[in-house]
């Protein structure tokens, strides 16, 4: 083996060594509380969605400029709500830079 592939090999292992029990820790969730929380979020994404409805369909053109700018402001807030609670994957920086130097390596 190469020196290169024994690098590559131990920095997969260190790297894995260091995930694996943070990941585990964030599968340890109480399944009852799990469940409330999704009921919940999914409740109040309902509701959300029915304001920006509600929104929608009123007539624009009867608002004043200040009530128009509120309006603005309060879809970009439900929206920024609902993307929070609809989670998603994230990346840190340091995940990225890991990431990048590792396809360095490999290739």
């Amino acid at each position: 083996m190469s020196t290169k592939r024994i690098f590559f090999v131990a920095t997969v292992a260190m790297l894995m060594s260091l995930t694996l029990p943070a990941t585990a820790a964030f599968n340890e969730k109480d399944p009852a509380q799990t469940a409330a929380s999704t009921t919940k979020n999914e409740i109040r994404g309902a509701q959300l969605l029915q304001r920006l409805h509600d929104i929608k369909a009123t007539s624009k053109s009867e608002l004043s400029r200040q009530e128009k700018k509120s309006l603005r402001k309060e879809v970009r807030e439900i929206k920024k709500e609902m993307a929070v609670n609809n989670g998603g994957v994230y990346l840190s920086v340091g995940a990225i830079i890991i990431i990048i130097l590792l396809l360095i390596l490999i290739l």
